[in-house]
């Protein structure tokens, strides 16, 4: 699940164009010699579109690279389909789709960017059948497909690949249990069981036992082959479609990052600390090396094929530009966690897989026995948090803020009526970072929570903001509590200090104006937007106040009145859904005070989802950059 958001590798770059593809997948090789070279000439194309994306899974796109293509060289035909449960082998799969002119090869420039290839399968790309990332999903969805098929008359196969780690949700043992229940043999799972998820060894953070018994116990022919051996990818497959009575699950035994020796993190008997190429892009050193030995692989291929050498593309990607000043929040929430749990020692933490982008090595480390790592099973998580908020101790939940927020909304809900306090923190919130696209992107929160009887929402909008929220959440408020938190590092103007003490649903004035118009604004992005908006604003003879607002339900309808005065116009910027967000929540406190008459509102915010992109190229396509905002405001006035 983990994204970390890492820069894009400047230099030279290699990949091989369409043509190249097509003489190996045309060639009189055998199946497993076409399949093999055309399988890591796909990964160095993926390695391409990675470091040249500046982010992207690397590990899951190799490790899963010999079965996809294998399916699509060998297996699939007419109407049959495959796709990714998973998700984090997009890149894998795009470059193998290029490469068969699914999809237009010059999207391989584009990972990650504005009308590109979205970080996450998306069903508006050629040959995505459906929208996954979200994990857990992926079985269901093919088991509607089967359903669709038979009753349209279309007989065909569906191919799902699940990760393991992903085993770990819930939903995936709901799946089974129906689909050998209706005997849906037209579907056959293929777990790529690469034995790491996102941060640490499957077996270290929920163990899966003995999969191919849990399978078999469900009712599913059940097969483990090595998945990178071909000719046993084939006699399973083989075996797969002759089974007409029960689903099928093949368990490939993977490496994850197979193709480049040094970053393949794990065999199937050893055990890796910490696998290194989940996410992000390759330092430039490590780019190099990966593609000359993936180059020296390529030929030796082509040798022993007979077949004539390809000819590689070079990209010379230059330097990004330096400046500014990013600020980070969660470098201080790991500082504050830490001195929360010095305070109270009933406080424990839990955590869904994603120890490193929630910034908890530190209170694992210091606080072994007060950390729980659940792996990827939020409703188990919070349910879990639950238990113990009802004997007494202090639980902080942890997960990113798309997840945290939506999977476990019931048992959130369920807890909240047992009148217990739990702290709910959730990353990667807003639309930024754009690049892993709309199932990560967490515009959501305040409608999928805010309503949950004294659910207090908050975020900061700067690092010094950050410890005085938290301590509030756990200290001060009598209630859960849920902090959105920006993962990104993001320049802004905003300036605070250590020594604000938050007041339930008041903010602060981040600019001082004249009062003829006001932005309210909350969080890291949209405070720093509204600044810059206000800064442009100024050149046109505008000088608009901004308010940093923190709590996203809870609005002081009479402090907030008596702060923007007699402003002509009332502007909320939402890094969300604009229905039912923060801008919401404005609106009905400064009527109830009866301040909304005799001035203009607006509301800015999300309307549609979201897309994949660069951080700037999302901003303006949803209408959070500053230009978007300046020019709202002034037309408004």
């Amino acid at each position: 699940m983990g994204d970390l958001i890492t820069e894009a590798v400047s230099g030279t770059l290699y990949y091989l164009d369409k043509p190249a593809f097509k003489r190996v997948k045309e060639s009189n090789a055998s199946a497993e010699q076409r399949t093999s070279i055309f399988a890591d000439m796909a990964r160095l194309n993926t390695l391409y579109m990675i470091a040249n994306g500046g982010s992207g899974h690397i590990g899951s796109s190799f490790s899963s690279m010999d079965v996809v293509s294998w399916l699509y060289l060998n297996e699939m035909e007419g109407e049959d389909l495959y796709f990714s449960s998973k998700g984090h082998d997009a890149p894998g799969l795009y470059a193998v789709l290029t490469a068969l002119d699914v999809l237009p090869f010059d999207k391989i420039h584009k990972l990650r960017k504005i009308d590109g290839l979205p970080g996450h399968p998306d069903v508006g790309v050629a040959g995505m059948v459906t929208n996954t990332g979200s994990l857990g999903m992926g079985i269901s969805k093919a088991k509607g497909m089967a359903f669709a098929n038979r009753m349209l008359g279309k007989p065909a196969r569906i191919y799902v690949m699940t990760g393991d780690g992903e085993l770990q949700e819930g939903q995936i043992w709901e799946s089974l249990i129906s689909a050998a229940n209706h005997g849906v043999a037209e579907v056959t799972v293929i777990v790529d069981h690469n034995k790491i998820q996102s941060d640490y060894s499957v077996e270290r953070t929920s163990s899966l036992g003995d999969l191919d018994a849990k399978f078999e116990s469900f009712g599913w022919h059940t097969q483990s082959i090595d998945g990178h051996d071909l000719d046993a990818m084939r006699k399973a497959l083989n075996a797969a479609r002759e089974d007409d009575k029960r689903p099928s699950v093949i368990i490939a035994n993977t490496i994850k990052g197979k193709g480049v020796s040094f970053m393949e993190g794990v065999s199937v008997d050893s055990d890796v600390e910490r696998f290194q190429f989940h996410s992000g892009a390759p330092q430039a050193e490590d780019y190099t090396r990966g593609a000359q030995e993936l180059i020296s692989r390529i030929l030796d291929g082509h040798k022993a094929a007979g077949l004539e050498e390809p000819e590689f593309e070079t990209f010379e990607r230059p330097a990004a530009p330096q400046g500014g000043n990013p600020i980070k929040l969660f470098p201080s929430y790991t500082a504050a966690l830490l001195d929360q749990a010095k305070r109270n020692d009933k406080l424990v933490a839990l955590d869904a897989d994603l120890v490193l982008d929630m910034g908890l090595e530190p209170f694992r480390d210091a606080h072994p026995d007060r950390f729980v790592e659940c792996g990827i099973a939020e409703m188990d998580m919070v349910s879990q948090a639950g238990g113990m908020a009802l004997k007494g101790l202090l639980p902080v939940v942890h997960s990113f803020s798309c997840f945290l927020s939506t999977r476990p909304n019931e048992q959130i809900y369920n807890n909240a009526t047992e009148h217990t306090k739990i702290v709910y923190v959730g990353g990667l919130s807003g639309a930024l970072p754009g690049g892993p696209g709309h199932s990560h992107q967490s515009v959501r929160e305040i409608s999928a929570l805010g309503s949950i009887p004294k659910m207090a929402m908050v975020e900061p909008a700067h690092p010094d903001e950050v410890a005085p929220l938290l301590d509030w959440c756990l200290n001060t408020h009598d209630g859960p509590s849920f902090l959105r938190l920006v993962s990104i590092p993001y320049e802004t103007a905003y300036e605070a200090d250590g020594s604000w003490t938050p007041v339930a649903g008041q903010g602060r004035v981040a600019r001082k104006g004249d009062g003829s118009a006001v932005i309210i604004a909350s969080g890291l992005v949209g405070t720093s937007q509204a600044m810059k908006a206000a800064e442009r604003l100024s050149g046109d003879g505008i000088d608009a106040m901004v308010v940093s607002l923190p709590f996203l339900n809870i609005v002081d309808g009479d402090w907030l009145a008596k702060t923007i005065g007699d402003a002509k116009l009332v502007a909320t910027v939402d890094n969300h859904y604009r229905r039912y967000g923060q801008g919401d929540a404005v609106a009905t406190a400064l009527a109830e005070a009866g301040a909304l008459s005799n001035r203009k509102f607006i509301r800015l915010g999300l309307d549609l989802t979201p897309p994949s992109g660069t951080n700037d190229q999302v901003l303006k396509a949803v209408g959070l950059d500053e230009e978007t905002i300046a020019a709202a405001v002034k037309a408004a006035l």
